[in-house]
């Protein structure tokens, strides 16, 4: 079956995944990143599939990021053995951890506080395993972690180290980056997240304590850096398919997207200029992430069925399963441009709450006319 057949004769909505772009996504900031002398462990949050991780890691000890347990254990009854759950440690998780490092997972689990560390190494202890640690480092006061020039860091490493669990690095997120105007700012972002992680890196190694992996990471500053000397590893997840808010920081274009929801026209509203189609929040999710920035989106760029977008274009309403493009009036757009049946594509606002709202993924195969289905990964 052609692509254009059977992207007419799947049931919408779907995500659809343009296989080209995905790999130019990743080749790109792959091969820039080992130019840096630096390497990948990609976070896997975006899509959550074991098929879309197989692009991102050549073999089954290369290191990958994952945001839940049930990525981690999916990822380990698929053989990947090196994997860093990137949220800070709940206490009751630890039992989960500490059974998938009895089955041979190196599982790096992240903290920032004495009374987590307490939990990992009571529960260590108690019960004969060791945990692989990092300490989150604040580098942008985005989120949480320790400043990197606090005694509280010094203190926490060696509450860590030796009783029950290894320090084996620190990890830095420069989430302010996503608020980045300019490539300037960007670069600028990078190398403050760079420094920060570097300087942490230097007290906690004066102590004795090897922690031998310094790791950073945004999808922006991971594009932007200039400078990656003393850093072990670069995160980074939404690079892989990008989408509209990435476009507006200026890290990608429009045709680097590679995430779509393909949906149908329902229905009109010819006295509003309005048209209906069948792919609500369920399909695009609610985020608003390009409300805030220069250029608003609404609730995804609409797109011709080959990807060509139309000229500002958007989903403006969403409700649970249907959504209202509504036509501008200088657009040179009509309701009839658009009968009932004709199928589109959307572009998301943000490619990770998009993919949440699906269960499987189609893959429009660049070289070849096959089909192909991803699965996602649920729960936590």
């Amino acid at each position: 079956m052609k692509k254009s057949e059977w992207l007419n004769a799947l049931e919408t909505p779907f995500l659809l995944i343009d296989e080209f772009r995905f790999q130019r996504n990743i080749d790109r900031l792959y091969r820039r990143t080992e130019q840096l002398g630096s390497r990948i462990r990609p976070h896997l949050k975006t899509l959550r599939s074991i098929e879309a991780g197989r692009y991102l890691l050549k073999d089954r000890a290369s290191p990958a990021t994952v945001s839940t347990l049930a990525e981690a254990k999916a990822f380990a009854a698929a053989g990947y053995t090196d994997l860093l759950y990137a949220v800070g440690i709940a206490p009751h998780k630890l039992p989960r951890v500490a059974h998938l490092i009895r089955k041979g997972v190196n599982l790096h689990i992240l903290l920032d506080s004495p009374e987590q560390a307490r939990a990992v190494t009571d529960f260590a202890l108690a019960n004969d395993v060791t945990f692989s640690v990092f300490i989150e480092i604040d580098c942008d006061g985005h989120r949480g972690g320790i400043p990197p020039e606090s005694e509280a860091l010094l203190t926490l490493a060696k509450q860590i180290d030796g009783n029950g669990a290894t320090l084996t690095g620190l990890l830095a997120h420069a989430g302010e980056s996503y608020a980045c105007r300019t490539d300037e700012a960007i670069r600028a972002a990078a190398r403050a997240e760079c420094d920060a992680i570097n300087l942490a890196g230097r007290r906690v190694r004066t102590l004795g304590i090897a922690c031998p992996v310094l790791s950073v990471g945004a999808t922006p500053t991971a594009h932007f850096a200039e400078d990656l000397t003393g850093i072990t590893e670069v995160r980074a997840g939404v690079f892989t398919t990008f989408d509209l808010v990435m476009k507006n920081v200026g890290v990608c274009s429009l045709d680097d997207i590679a995430l779509s929801v393909v949906c149908s026209v329902i229905g009109h509203n010819r006295e509003k200029g309005w048209v209906f189609i069948d792919a609500g929040w369920m399909a695009l999710s609610r985020d608003r992430g390009t409300a805030s920035q220069a250029k608003d989106y609404g609730y995804g760029l609409v797109c011709h069925l080959d990807g060509r977008p139309y000229d500002d274009l958007c989903v403006t309403t969403t409700n649970q399963e249907h959504g209202i493009i509504a036509l501008p009036v200088d657009a040179g757009l009509s309701v009839d441009d658009f009968p009932v049946g004709t199928r589109l594509r959307i572009l998301p606002n943000h490619a990770c709450a998009t993919a949440a709202m699906h269960q499987h993924y189609q893959v429009l195969k660049s070289e070849t006319n096959a089909q192909e289905t991803w699965q996602r990964i649920t729960g936590w």
